[in-house]
């Protein structure tokens, strides 16, 4: 049999070996493929000491030596050997685990970051197709409005349509269809007859919108309504207007020909 001094040395170096095996079995359950293979080596180190013990032992019983005291002195440095050995590993161990407890709570506050910047990106996402819906919404309205109006103008009802109109510019001012409401405007008021309200509609367009389709289009019809009452030479000064600051419009045209005739 084996001193109990030796007995108690490998009882320990035993211990050693599975307290530490639970360690590793813990740490490879990380995802880190560099611990993990760090571990592995580890656990293959341990199982190699322990079977160069197991065959020590073995040999030492087949011989007969076991008893003697250079056999134990031998067998007591092999085991203190193997504790510094088990001593290195479990640095070694506690290394890693720390190491692959940190990439697990940065890998932990990065899936949190990204979650907190995707909840932000869905936010974002529903406010801006909350203010697409509500173009949408606004788009529809402004159309309806000014159709209700040029409507009531088709029909002739030019009092309802001037309102309209009105309304129209009132709730859309920035609408791309408001030279064409003022314009609308004004032909309404001289359908009525009401010839300085309409000269007075179409001289907004003109001065509100000059780059716009209908800017030389109202300059020819404030001509024809200066001509109406009579006003020949202040119908002419538009048409010179209009042919100089609109030369290339289908409006101009019609000008020159008037200016023609007169």
């Amino acid at each position: 049999m084996l001193p109990r001094s030796v007995r108690s040395s490998i009882g320990f170096g035993c211990l050693a070996a599975g307290l530490l095996l639970p360690v590793v079995a813990r740490a490879g359950l990380f995802d880190d493929d560099e611990a993990r293979r760090q571990i592995n080596n580890m656990k293959a180190q341990i199982e190699s000491n322990q079977k160069a013990l197991d065959e020590r032992l073995s040999k030492l019983e087949a011989t007969g030596q076991e008893r003697t005291e250079r056999t134990a002195v031998d067998l007591l440095q092999l085991i203190e050997s193997m504790k510094q050995d088990m001593a290195k590993l479990r640095g070694q161990m506690e290394v890693l685990v720390n190491q692959t407890e940190q990439l697990e709570r940065r890998q932990k506050d990065l899936y949190v970051d990204l979650d907190n910047r995707l909840r932000k990106m869905e936010t974002l996402g529903a406010a801006w197709q909350e203010k697409l819906t509500q173009g949408e919404r606004d788009a529809n309205a402004e159309k309806q409005a000014y159709e209700t109006a040029l409507n009531q103008f088709k029909v002739g009802n030019y009092q309802l349509s001037i309102t309209g109109f009105q309304n129209f510019l009132s709730n859309f001012p920035n609408s791309q269809l408001a030279p064409n409401a003022q314009y609308w405007i004004g032909n309404a008021h001289y359908a009525m007859r009401e010839y300085k309200a309409a000269i007075a509609a179409q001289q907004k367009v003109v001065s509100l919108w000059p780059e716009h389709a209908k800017a030389p289009d109202a300059l020819l019809d404030i001509a024809s309504y200066q001509s109406e009452m009579g006003d020949n030479k202040a119908a002419r000064e538009s048409l010179n207007t209009l042919v100089k600051k609109y030369p290339n419009s289908p409006a101009a045209e019609k000008a020159k020909q008037r200016l023609v005739r007169k």
